[in-house]
């Protein structure tokens, strides 16, 4: 008998919270609000029932967790460097086993970035935000 333990309500909720900063923090960096509108039509990293069933346990939902993670540290660092390349890999195959789409190669994130003091995205976050 294996006794596995079952991901939990806020796993689930931690892996949607870092899709959502893919989108907000990691992609303004480096792709327009139309390339952005256009991968959430090609739904990369779009997550599903079926996705949490392929991810249900609890180490198989810490891997996407440090997938995610770690792609987002390796692309929110402000020198991208070829020593990163093989790291980038692993973590994207990881969330492709899980069947997280996510197309990219590490040669889309080494370009130039768009400067972020100039930077003005609907998909980036505010600066402030004012309560009424």
């Amino acid at each position: 008998m294996k006794v596995v333990f079952a991901s939990t309500p806020d796993q689930e909720q931690k892996i949607m919270e870092l899709i959502e900063k893919f989108y907000s923090n990691v992609f303004p960096l480096y792709f327009t609000d139309d390339d952005i509108r256009e991968f959430e039509q090609q739904k990369i990293l779009h997550t599903s029932t079926r996705h949490f069933e392929y991810f249900g346990t609890l180490k198989e939902a810490y891997q996407v967790i440090a997938g995610l993670q770690t792609l987002m540290a390796i692309l929110e660092s402000p020198q991208q460097e070829d020593k990163y390349e093989a790291i980038f890999v692993k973590n994207v195959q990881i969330l492709k086993e899980f069947g997280l789409s996510f197309p990219f190669d590490y040669s889309h994130f080494c370009g130039e970035r768009l400067p972020r003091n100039d930077l003005f995205s609907v998909y980036a976050k505010a600066a402030n935000e004012i309560l009424v």
